[in-house]
C-alpha cells in the first residue's frame, strides 16, 4: 500500500494517561544512554524494579532513547510499556506515543479504552484520575486521513489486526509514525509517533477524573 508522508507541525497535542504513573523516573536521571547501566548498578536496582521501569527498552534502538531532558521518563514509558495487545498502530512488542489534536478527542479515545476494560471486568462503577500531557511535533508522518477506500480497513472499530500489520511494515521501513482520523471522535485527528526523539516539549496539562456510575459513558470532572 502506497501511503503519502507529509510534514506535520502540531503544537500542544493531547495525551491522557492514568495519574498513578509517575512523571519522573530513571530516564530523567541520566544525561547519556551510555550512563544508564552505570546508574542502575549504582542505585542497586532489583530485577523487579528494573522490569517495572525499563519494560521492553532492550527492543528499542539506543539511538532512539530519550534521556536527560524534561519528561524523558514520560516519553520513554509510552514505548517501553505497551499494552499486551498493543494499540491501533502498535503491537505488544513496542509502544508508541498516541496524541489527539484536541482535548475532546483525547477524552473520547481514553474513555473508550477504559470503558472496554471495565466492561470486560463486569464493573461499571469506578473512578479514574487522568493526567494530561501536551506535546509538539514537527516531522514527516505517513498520512491516512483521506477518505480512501484503500484505508478503511485500518479504521475497524473492533479490530487492530490490519492497522498493526501496516504499522509494523512502516516501522521497519523507517517511518516516523502515522497521522489518522480518530475512530472514537469522528472528524478529528490523532497521531501515533513511532520515534521517542520526535516527541517534543512535553509538559503537564490538566488533571481529570472519570466517574463511571453504572453506564458506559462516565462523567468527566476537571480537578483543581
Amino acid at each position: 500500500m502506497r501511503i503519502p508522508a507529509r510534514r506535520v507541525r502540531a503544537s500542544g497535542t493531547h495525551r491522557l494517561i492514568p495519574s498513578r504513573y509517575p512523571p519522573v523516573g530513571l530516564f530523567d536521571a541520566v544525561a547519556d544512554p551510555r550512563d544508564l547501566a552505570l546508574v542502575i548498578e549504582l542505585e542497586g536496582w532489583t530485577n523487579d524494579r528494573l522490569s517495572a521501569e525499563l519494560g521492553v527498552l532492550s527492543l528499542i534502538p539506543r539511538d532512539e532513547w530519550v534521556v536527560g531532558r524534561a519528561m524523558a521518563s514520560v516519553i520513554m514509558a509510552a514505548y517501553c510499556h505497551p499494552s499486551p495487545n498493543g494499540g491501533r498502530f502498535n503491537d505488544g512488542a513496542r509502544g508508541a506515543w498516541y496524541a489527539a489534536f484536541s482535548i475532546e478527542t483525547a477524552h473520547a479515545e481514553a474513555i473508550h479504552r477504559r470503558t472496554q476494560e471495565l466492561l470486560e471486568s463486569g464493573v461499571l462503577e469506578t473512578r479514574v484520575e487522568m493526567r494530561e500531557y501536551r506535546a509538539d511535533f514537527d516531522a514527516r508522518f505517513h498520512d491516512i486521513r483521506a477518505r480512501n477506500n484503500a484505508y478503511e480497513h485500518l479504521y475497524d472499530p473492533a479490530s487492530h489486526t490490519a492497522s498493526q500489520e501496516l504499522a509494523r511494515e512502516l516501522l521497519t521501513d523507517g517511518s516516523n509514525g502515522i497521522v489518522y482520523r480518530s475512530v472514537r471522535d469522528d472528524g478529528s485527528t490523532c497521531l501515533a509517533c513511532f520515534r521517542p526523539r520526535l516527541v517534543l516539549n512535553v509538559r503537564q496539562g490538566a488533571h481529570f477524573e472519570y466517574v463511571w456510575e453504572g453506564f458506559p459513558k462516565p462523567r468527566i470532572r476537571r480537578l483543581r
